[in-house]
């Protein structure tokens, strides 16, 4: 698997703030998007190669309360 880009970087970053910002855990996250209690951190971690697709952004952004808007930058990376 070829590594996290940079856009797949700022998107996870954005997220976890949000996830924080909104006091879930990594685990309460991955039991929302109905997925191993694991991948979120999976997907947080700068060793590991896991990333949200745009459709799982989507799920995200409805979990958190948000635009998908607000984890993708406004001009390219």
């Amino acid at each position: 698997m070829k590594p996290v880009s940079k856009i797949d970087r700022y998107a996870i970053k954005k997220v976890r703030e949000r996830r924080i910002a909104l006091n879930y855990s990594q685990a309460d996250l991955s039991y929302e998007l109905n997925v191993n209690t694991g991948f979120v951190g999976q997907v947080e971690s700068d060793k590991a190669t896991t990333r949200y697709s745009l459709d799982r952004l989507n799920q995200l952004a409805r979990i958190l309360k948000c635009s998908i808007h607000d984890f993708l930058p406004k001009a390219p990376l």
